[in-house]
């Protein structure tokens, strides 16, 4: 059996894409067929590996074309029959009470759609709002707990019930160089940043969007609250199951690829999300550690693409920004889905 009959190639990072593929794929029978490619993994320390400093939750911050729409539907579908099936999976996320805020009212179509599937929704009364904000919603979030989250799907998909996926540390120069074998049959692109660059997909729509957080511990936070102003986002995510930390954010700077540390943005997210969420001013909250990472972002949205390449399947899924984690399982599902005539070659094994 061919263990890269399926590549899923993360380039710079094996991050929450590329995991979310392989459990998709793990799911349908395909596990014991796939080697995970990359030149970061789930427990490293790198500023372009930005996975393990998200926040990771289910939020308002996607957009509102069709395919953002659906996929948080679809991800957020997921993620919560996981947590209310207990599933290993599920692990490292919690259903978490939340409040979103918007300083510009947010699209009639984005409205719509998340009232129709989020938990225990309710718009915030104008009263209510604070100043400068045009409209308010609570309901169920789920947060997740982004390193011990990767850590545990990697754990998990190596084992031999989902197939004993290869994890491999290497470094790709070009889109080709993922074919390892000729025995290889589809590789599932899922190279955040890298596609900007990188022969074979050079994709002048993407760019990096910076952030900057603040983690720290806060015994006293035990719900999420978002902000999400015109030029900047404001957010407060308690990590499951990490003693109490919380992510502190942040910032979405658009084509910033400055790794430095900014003492003057983390001032500005301790006074926002304090203001934001009084209960970080208590005596008891702690800073650990601030973080640059880079979102994989582009232009018209995330990229969920097949492409014949010289007579060889690509599945290109990249480009999530900061929607990665709560849209990352519906971009899974299309991307398999758009596979399923290659995989339909190879013999199963379901779960």
């Amino acid at each position: 059996m061919a263990r890269d009959s399926i590549v899923i190639l993360g380039q710079v990072l094996a991050g929450i894409i590329g995991l979310n593929v392989a459990l998709e794929l793990a799911k349908r029978g395909y596990g014991q067929h796939i080697t995970v490619i990359g030149r970061e993994l789930p427990g490293d320390s790198n500023v372009d590996y930005t996975s393990p400093w998200a926040g990771a939750n289910f939020s308002g911050i996607s957009g509102t074309d069709p395919n953002a729409l659906r996929w948080d539907r679809a991800g957020y579908l997921a993620l919560m029959g996981l947590i209310e099936r207990g599933a290993e999976e599920a692990k490292f996320l919690a259903k978490t009470e939340s409040t979103e805020y918007w300083d510009e009212q947010p699209s009639a179509e984005k409205i719509k759609s998340v009232t129709e599937y989020l938990r225990d929704v309710k718009v915030t009364p104008e009263a209510d709002l604070p100043g400068g904000v045009s409209f308010g919603l609570s309901f169920t979030t789920i947060t997740l707990n982004a390193p011990a989250h990767c850590l545990h799907l990697k754990s998990l998909l190596s084992r031999p019930e989902y197939g004993s996926i290869k994890f491999e540390r290497r470094a790709v120069n070009a889109l080709e160089d993922a074919f390892l074998s000729p025995k290889t049959k589809i590789v599932f692109n899922c190279i955040g940043n890298a596609a900007k660059t990188m022969p074979g997909v050079q994709d002048a729509k993407c760019y990096p969007t910076r952030g900057q957080i603040v983690l720290a511990k806060a015994p006293a936070v035990k719900q999420n609250v978002m902000r999400h102003g015109k030029d900047y986002e404001t957010y407060i995510i308690p990590r499951p199951l990490s003693d109490s930390t919380v992510i502190l954010g942040g910032y979405l700077q658009k084509g910033d690829s400055d790794g430095r540390v900014r003492e003057e943005e983390s001032r500005s997210i301790l006074r926002r999300t304090g203001e934001l969420l009084p209960v970080l001013k208590q005596n008891d909250t702690r800073i650990l550690k601030v973080a640059v990472g880079f979102r994989p972002s582009r232009e018209t949205g995330a990229r969920v693409e097949r492409e014949e390449i010289q007579g060889r399947t690509v599945v290109h899924n990249y480009g999530a920004g900061g929607t990665g984690y709560q849209a990352g399982m519906g971009m899974a599902q299309d991307a398999v889905d758009l596979a399923q005539e290659v995989l339909g070659q190879l013999p199963v094994s379901k779960l």
